[in-house]
């Protein structure tokens, strides 16, 4: 127990609070620091030589108004992160290091989050999800062997509610701009008969959306029961949501951007009146459902175990109106219609993903004084149903109603082992050593993917050194390799090969009561990069390919620096070289070698700062800004392709107020985004296509651009009970 509870203390330390700051209780109880086993398999302490960030809830409770997890990680270091509809709430995206989400790797609890077959993680599907959230840690690079698909940018890993020795109640209501609306109310029993809780969330959030009819409507719920004792803790939870959101994926061009920037062209079609109109249901529905149940035992003084099993059901519908669409997409017969042959016809489809996620992850820890090893693995099972229903049709020919024109399946396996250690050499140095062998078979039929049955054997090695020069500073190096698989998007582009990482990490920490500051340099190769080309396929999602030699260079500051004893202050900058080596592309017909050129979304300057005033334990308030520097959506460093540097300030403001009844406090929380109104466009999609209408191929280039709100806010109120 002692050693999991000085994990967790430095842990919170290399984030950059003093142990002071460290809230042990709160209005919902006693935090158990048990609880920190389920995810010690995959998390670090500052002992470890990785790159690292610490979000526990205290510092995520004050934004925490609805809005989604990325937009709350907004201000972490080499972060950058987009919303589709403009304002945080729907689907939601980050990058890290300039890498997209499907190159992070998201754990819940050390069980996978990222779908499997695509890699992404859709945080949409888990609306209201930080309320749910002990802590979360950001591993920037490789990070240690953890479970799913490799990290090649970052993996995040999420810690859900502690048990709480005391029963509690919450009821917590936000509203804000363009109709946003959040409403929660959450329990615990606290321990009955100092062994068992019962808890949970329900949650709802709608909002109309930055963009036009954007908007989202989302449920979710979080269950928990949890039985523990002086060796044991068992954990069941259950937990999930249900989303509707109207899409807001097609984006607009520069002249409309500069014209009328809430533009959407999801759903537009004419009338047969020559209207310009909106199809009112062209949204995507998903529902997602999550069981996982852990048992953790304590073995003695020196070995605890533990153990995971888990299940996720997944269905869903993309639903779209289609004019004139082709009788051939969807297998129907040409009819004559009043002596006219007709081969095309207005229709209304569900394109639809049915899934089934389940399996087991498993970790030994043995720790003395001298040796820290974990000993883990998973073995993870995907079975996904592809297919596509037309519900109405102006001309249907000889189809029934919801016949498939599309009916495909995949199955994914994916199965690793790990070793880890920390030995300590003396009281100064202390060598890192991590293993991991994973292996993953993948198969496919769909008419995007082609026939699809690769099997991926990868063996990631891991290694570094660490040295305390004193109880201040705290100098680290690492190497680690990485592996990774292909996702289904790639194959659309032809024979994707897996790519390939060696990421060198060198880091030098200071801590003091009252100055932390946390200093990196990475050098991060890549061989056969999977990198985002800057287009879409036809459902949104962003297209990649592999691009042969490519790094990415970088130095990461962050501090947090105490002003007397009302002030803090916590800035961050990311500086980064990220280049595709000798880039071969087609233009106007003929093969070139562009040289060395700028990898697409990765912009060289990424900086964040919090200055928050506190004058006493009730009242905060924090000014937030962001900086993102000028990046490429494209490989090629075409000037069509660049997103423009762009700054955010946001101002949040918290305030508690204690009572001495059955209500026990009342928290008010104030939250302005975009203080300043910024035109803001931190997201867009970049196409090249040729013509060859002149006799001549001629490259064309365009783009399409992502729009965010300008200034905007939100009003919550917490009651505990």
């Amino acid at each position: 127990m002692k050693t999991v509870f000085a994990t967790f203390a430095l842990s919170g330390l290399a984030l950059g609070l003093s142990a002071q700051e460290k809230q042990q209780d709160t209005l919902e109880g006693k935090k158990v620091v048990l609880d920190e086993v389920l995810v010690q398999a995959v998390r670090v302490t500052k002992e470890s030589p990785v790159t690292f960030s610490d979000l526990d809830k205290e510092e995520i409770a004050p934004r925490n108004l609805g809005q989604d997890i990325p937009i709350l990680m907004n201000y972490l270091p080499a972060v950058v992160t987009t919303s589709d509809a403009g304002a945080g709430v729907g689907y939601t995206g980050i990058r890290v290091r300039g890498s997209d989400a499907t190159r992070v790797n998201v754990t819940i609890n050390g069980i996978p989050y990222n779908d499997a077959e695509s890699q992404g993680t859709f945080w949409v599907n888990m609306p209201d999800f930080a309320s749910s959230t002990e802590s979360l840690q950001l591993q920037r690079g490789v990070g240690t062997s953890t479970n799913g698909a490799g990290a090649f940018g970052a993996s995040l890993n999420l810690l859900t509610d502690g048990f709480s020795e005391d029963a509690y109640a919450r009821i917590s209501s936000s509203y804000g701009s363009f109709n946003t609306l959040r409403n929660n109310v959450k329990f615990s029993t606290g321990l009955l008969n100092d062994k068992i809780e019962l808890a949970g969330r329900l949650s709802r959030i709608t909002s109309d959306g930055y963009i036009d009819r954007a908007s989202a409507e989302l449920d979710s719920y979080f269950l928990q029961g949890t039985y523990v004792d002086d060796n044991t803790l068992v954990k069941a939870l259950l937990f999930g949501g249900h989303e509707i959101t109207y899409q807001a994926w097609y984006g607009i061009d520069a002249e409309t951007l500069r014209t009328n920037r809430t533009f959407n062209a999801a759903g537009i079609y004419t009338d047969e009146n020559g209207n310009v109109r909106f199809y009112e249901n062209e949204v995507d529905n998903y529902k997602q459902d999550h069981f996982q149940l852990h048992w953790n035992e304590q073995l003695g003084s020196n070995w605890s175990t533990n153990i995971a099993l888990h299940y996720t059901r997944g269905r869903g519908f993309f639903e779209q109106f289609r004019e004139d669409d082709d009788f051939a997409t969807y297998g129907f017969e040409p009819l004559n219609v009043n002596d006219e042959e007709v081969n095309t016809t207005d229709l209304i489809r569900r394109r639809w993903l049915d899934n089934d996620f389940y399996g087991t992850v498993f970790s030994a820890n043995y720790e003395n004084e001298d040796l820290d090893l974990i000993l883990g693995g998973g073995y993870n099972i995907y079975k996904g149903d592809h297919f596509g229903e037309v519900i109405w049709a102006r001309f249907a020919s000889d189809s029934e109603y919801r016949d498939r024109y599309y009916d495909d399946n995949s199955t994914k396996t994916d199965f690793n082992l790990y070793a880890k250690a920390i030995y300590k050499l003396n009281q100064k140095w202390s060598l890192f050593g991590d293993l991991q062998y994973r292996t993953v078979g993948y198969e496919a039929n769909g008419e995007d993917t082609g026939l699809v049955d690769d099997t991926f054997d990868f063996f990631n090695p891991k290694a570094g050194i660490t040295y305390n020069l004193n109880r201040n500073h705290n100098f680290y190096f690492s190497y680690a390799r990485a592996n990774r698989e292909p996702n289904r998007n790639d194959y659309e582009n032809g024979n994707p090969r897996p790519e390939k990482l060696n990421d060198f990490e060198l880091g030098w920490r200071y801590v003091s009561p009252s100055v932390q500051v946390n200093t990196n340099v990475y050098y991060m190769r890549y061989k056969d990069q999977l990198v985002l080309t800057g287009e879409l396929n036809d459902v949104g999602a962003p297209l990649r390919a592999n691009v042969g030699d490519s790094y990415r260079l970088g130095l990461e500051v962050d501090a947090n620096i105490a002003l007397g004893n009302k002030w803090r202050l916590r800035p961050n900058i990311a500086l980064s070289d990220n280049k595709n080596v000798d880039f071969i592309f087609q233009r106007d017909g003929q093969l070139r070698n562009l040289g060395n050129t700028n990898i697409a979304y990765s912009p060289s300057v990424v900086a964040g700062n919090m200055l928050t005033y506190a004058p006493n334990e009730y009242f905060q308030i924090s000014l937030l800004s962001k900086y993102v520097g000028e990046q490429y959506m494209g490989n090629i460093d075409s000037e069509a392709s660049i997103l423009e540097a762009y700054s955010q300030t946001d101002l949040n403001l918290q305030y508690t107020i204690e009572t001495n009844s059955f209500v026990k406090s009342i928290v008010l929380s104030g939250l302005v985004n975009n203080l300043f109104d910024q035109d803001i466009v931190s997201n867009g999609y970049f196409f090249t296509f040729d013509d060859d209408s002149s006799g001549s191929v001629v490259t064309f280039e365009g783009a399409g651009y992502y729009p965010q709100a300008g200034i905007n806010f939100l009003l919550g109120a917490t009651v505990n009970f």
